[in-house]
């Protein structure tokens, strides 16, 4: 009975060391693909960014951002390449102007379309998409939009050629042509968002990946370059679909010309994955 129970223990203990490795290996390589903007698995993502103190008003400042992310591949897609479609809505909570009144209201509608380029292959650890980025006016206030139809280019960059780390960026630049009334100044916003992450154990992983510089070339030349640091979490569940927790704070390094701008924000988030969801 005991060199039974021996024979068994050594043929049982590789494969449950196997299968921890394999889920190590599956929940790192989702930890990338949950905070990749070019990523191909299907996605929802949840995120209420709290502003507690900003500069140039007394009002905090709240945003609560839902995003879907739909990939589309060649055969399915307008183009011969892979197509990454991701719509953002936002719920925004913004001062008024008088004191720390606040208002509640939709915001605008973000959608950006990208083409994923085939080369140089997967081999290269290298990852580009070049579209464009429509903002559509529905913020239901006056206050909690730009009130400007706006097209531009977009481009996204992403490198997994070092094992364990995700580097990259997505740079858009939307341009006002309409406006939803005559009073609204024109917008040509260059946004960057650095992407750095790096995995630690299983699931967890810790990131700076949440701000996005701006620079406000077309009106008031105004420039603000926010630092966010967080950790984040994927739980992997047996027949459902992976989550993906994370919390960040965000710090204003530098504004220039900016007269209301955020000067710290804690980000808490959640998205959901469907990686073997193809309706292709």
């Amino acid at each position: 009975m005991v060199s039974f129970l021996a024979a068994v223990l050594s043929l049982t203990a590789p494969l449950a060391l196997a299968q921890e490795e394999a889920t190590d290996l599956s929940a790192a390589k989702l930890a990338e693909e949950f905070s990749d903007p070019l990523t191909t698995v299907p996605q929802i993502f949840v995120q209420d960014a709290y502003t507690p103190v900003n500069h140039g008003t007394d009002a905090p400042t709240n945003r609560v951002i839902g995003r879907v992310i739909v990939p589309r591949v060649p055969r399915y897609s307008l183009l011969p390449f892979v197509q990454l479609i991701r719509p953002s809505f936002s719920l925004v909570t913004v001062p008024t102007g008088r004191g720390d009144a606040t208002k509640t209201a939709f915001g605008d509608m973000q959608l950006f379309d990208l083409a994923v380029i085939p080369w140089p292959g997967k081999e290269s650890g290298l990852t580009t998409g070049v579209g464009v980025v429509f903002v559509f006016p529905t913020a239901t206030d006056r206050v909690a939009g730009q009130g400007a139809w706006q097209v531009g280019p977009a481009f996204g960059s992403i490198y997994k050629g070092i094992p364990g780390w995700l580097l990259g960026c997505l740079i858009q630049n939307p341009i006002s042509f309409a406006y939803t009334s005559r009073d609204r100044e024109p917008v040509g916003t260059l946004t960057i968002q650095p992407i750095v992450l790096r995995h630690l154990w299983r699931g967890l992983y810790v990131k700076s990946a949440d701000a996005t510089w701006t620079i406000n070339w077309r009106n008031s030349s105004s420039v603000t370059l926010p630092l966010s640091l967080g950790l984040g979490y994927v739980m992997l569940r047996q027949g459902l679909p992976p989550i993906n927790v994370f919390v960040s704070g965000e710090w204003m390094a530098y504004r220039h010309e900016s007269p209301v701008a955020p000067k710290g924000t804690v980000r808490l988030g959640v998205t959901v994955g469907f990686p073997q969801w193809r309706p292709w």
